[in-house]
């Protein structure tokens, strides 16, 4: 399926650009007027995903995050969040609620969290290479609108 529309950025992964990433995405997807609970659902899984890249994928180094938000017809959107840091041994076992790697505060539900917002929560990864998050959402077609 080919997008109407697309958005890129790279990101350093500094803990202030969490937000921006957040604020950056929820903008470029407010132009197919989401309802207010739609756009905190996005806010959410990307504020997740990123936080996973700052927190585990580079710990105490600096690396790029990558994203790209497509914008797909009938209201599908697809956002891609990638780092090339250092990728997760068990994709299955850092699914799991309450599993972390970071100890301290973190609770272990960032991908939880992803996946209870989003319709649908993918992870791909690779150790020493990076990892992959592509989060979708289908968003409520609302009579009246046009792309």
């Amino acid at each position: 399926m080919k997008a109407i529309n697309e958005c890129r950025m790279t990101l350093l992964s500094r803990s202030a650009n969490e937000g921006f990433a957040r604020v950056a995405v929820s903008s470029f997807i407010a132009q197919l007027d989401p309802t207010i609970e739609e756009l905190s659902d996005i806010k959410t899984a990307v504020s997740e995903a990123v936080t996973n890249c700052i927190v585990h994928a580079y710990r105490q180094t600096l690396g790029k995050i990558y994203i790209t938000v497509s914008i797909y017809e009938q209201r599908k959107i697809r956002i891609v969040i990638r780092d090339t840091g250092c990728g997760i041994e068990d994709v299955k076992q850092a699914m799991e609620p309450l599993f972390t790697t970071a100890g301290g505060e973190r609770a272990g539900l960032g991908f939880a969290v992803m996946e209870s917002f989003m319709d649908k929560l993918q992870v791909r990864s690779k150790p020493g290479k990076g990892t992959v998050v592509t989060l979708q959402k289908q968003l409520s077609l609302r009579a009246g609108l046009h792309e």
